[in-house]
């Protein structure tokens, strides 16, 4: 594995304050054996960005310059959600705020399944997917962004399953695996998500 110049500090600030990416983050790194330290942004007391973009790309990078601005750090950022081809691609990059307020999963969930009632037609499967893209800037005005995808496909069950995971996990069914998300192990999961795509990628970035 090479070493990329940011390494040298010796830590990557995680522009995130959610209790459940932060965990999943820390569990990947440790996974894919990655030689940084993550520092979440909340240790260092940096707030949350004001993500004002149109996609997800465009809200990681927003949430990857901002820590990086206040920490002095490198920073990697991800923005993720699922989206939904009959609603247009919603929830998309409102996922966490579907409901109105910032993660509420439950009330998240209840509105998607809500706004889902009109497309159940005979039994038939409403296809959805997961979306994360993470970006990583090695400082506030770094000019060209690094930036890694993973789509998870998969359908929209008719009421929720599952204890593990959080955001819309218990809503999300694999069909070849005949089980939600929530349903998997955190290590399972992390194998196949679309979080654990990206961060596969990120590390074939340094090889």
């Amino acid at each position: 594995m090479s070493t990329p110049h940011w390494f040298d500090q010796g830590s990557l600030v995680l522009a995130s304050n959610n209790k459940g990416k932060v965990a999943e983050f820390e569990k990947l790194f440790e996974q894919l054996k990655l030689p940084v330290e993550i520092i979440p942004q909340g240790r260092l007391n940096i707030p949350d960005a004001i993500e004002d973009g149109l996609s997800f790309i465009e809200n990681a990078i927003i949430k990857a310059r901002h820590a990086s601005k206040i920490s002095g750090k490198p920073a990697m950022a991800d923005d993720s959600g699922i989206c939904v081809p009959v609603l247009g691609g919603a929830p998309g990059i409102y996922s966490a705020r579907y409901a109105g307020e910032h993660g509420d999963d439950a009330a998240n969930n209840a509105k998607l399944l809500n706004d889902l009632l009109p497309f159940r037609k005979n039994g038939e499967a409403i296809e959805g997917m997961f979306v994360c893209v993470l970006a990583l800037v090695t400082h506030a005005e770094d000019p060209l962004p690094q930036i890694f995808q993973g789509i998870w496909y998969g359908e929209i069950l008719e009421a929720p399953r599952g204890e593990n995971g959080f955001g819309y996990d218990p809503l999300f069914w694999l069909p070849e695996l005949q089980v939600s998300s929530a349903e998997l192990s955190k290590e399972d999961k992390n194998k196949i998500s679309h979080r654990g795509q990206a961060m596969q990628l990120f590390r074939e970035s340094l090889v």
